[in-house]
């Protein structure tokens, strides 16, 4: 279905997923591909794109996202370098013809405006801001048809959301994984340089300059715990890595509010963005685990305003 309609206009057809780290598009793309079944994602996050660091960039990890092709995912070796804009451009403009040629449809998804930008596009010079240039009056024509699906939370509720994010994140590894990049680059200096603009690098570099990491730590190491105890029992050390984590936590609100921002500009020079408001979601999602329970109220108003809405948009454009 997605494929016929797509074929019968000259522009390709993409549905682009946008808004601020932590609002849900990875799981809407998901959802989306699962209504779509010849649905594929193209990734547009800046540090996603890097293969490593899977639990600090918020990769949607494989058992989750239920057959559906991911591209530009993990798929860059971070020892290249800084990935830049044009090369971004390249490399989703592959991937869209790639899953155009079997007949799917596109799902570009992340909350990096400025690399969406630099694909969709009609001209483009990495030398200029593009978002610079938004405005009625100049409004840069795009060379793909797109359908824009903007998920936006509430401010105050994402930023509550971020912080227990970020604590999750905590749990499942992060640190560890943080470590184990440490020590990589003090052995090696230039390793992986594209990813230590990853939110939560700069911020433990300064706690494991105090106190390094042994070498060969992994997420699930029992280091973790090592640590931990040391840190009881010595206050500085402590209060160092709650500094730590507060800086994660401030430097993901603010990133959030720049995407926001970038959002509301695109939307502000006339493009069409189509909101999607997931507010309630995620305050249920935060009570439904603050009391232990089941989570089915935040997945059922989920599946209603969210994904339901957004079927019936992307069901539309397919067929305009």
């Amino acid at each position: 279905m997605a494929s016929s309609a797509a074929a019968a206009h000259g522009r390709t057809k993409v549905v682009v997923i946008m808004g601020a780290t932590g609002c849900g598009k990875s799981h809407l793309s998901i959802d989306l591909a699962s209504h779509f079944r010849s649905a594929e994602v193209i990734n547009s996050d800046k540090m996603q794109v890097y293969r490593g660091l899977d639990i600090t960039t918020n990769k949607i990890p494989p058992d989750e996202r239920r057959g559906v092709p991911h591209h530009l995912l993990g798929s860059l070796d971070p020892d290249d370098g800084e990935m830049t804009p044009s090369q971004f451009r390249s490399l989703g403009d592959a991937a869209i013809s790639d899953i155009t040629s079997r007949g799917s449809l596109p799902l570009l998804v992340g909350g990096s405006t400025s690399s969406i930008l630099s694909l969709l596009v009609e001209r483009f010079d990495q030398e200029e801001d593009v978002l610079g240039r938004l405005g009625p009056p100049a409004r840069p024509k795009l060379r793909y048809d797109c359908c824009f699906l903007w998920v936006d939370v509430s401010l105050p509720v994402l930023e509550e959301h971020q912080s227990k994010r970020v604590d999750e994140m905590l749990d499942k590894g992060a640190f560890d994984e943080l470590a184990g990049y440490y020590d990589l680059r003090r052995t090696d200096p230039e390793g992986w340089t594209g990813l230590r603009k990853a939110i939560g690098v700069p911020e433990f570099d300064r706690y494991f300059k105090k106190y390094p990491p042994p070498g060969g730590v992994c997420p699930d190491s029992p280091w973790r715990w090592q640590d931990a105890r040391k840190r009881d029992d010595d206050p500085v050390r402590q209060g160092a890595y709650k500094e730590a984590v507060w800086e994660i936590k401030k430097n993901a609100c603010q990133l959030a509010k720049r995407q926001i921002e970038k959002i509301q500009r695109l939307r502000g020079c006339g493009w069409e963005l189509r909101k999607l408001d997931a507010t309630e979601v995620v305050q249920l999602a935060m009570a439904a685990e603050e009391e232990g329970g089941s989570g089915v109220r935040w997945q059922g108003v989920w599946k209603r305003q969210v994904v339901g809405q957004s079927v019936n948009i992307v069901r539309r454009f397919l067929h305009k």
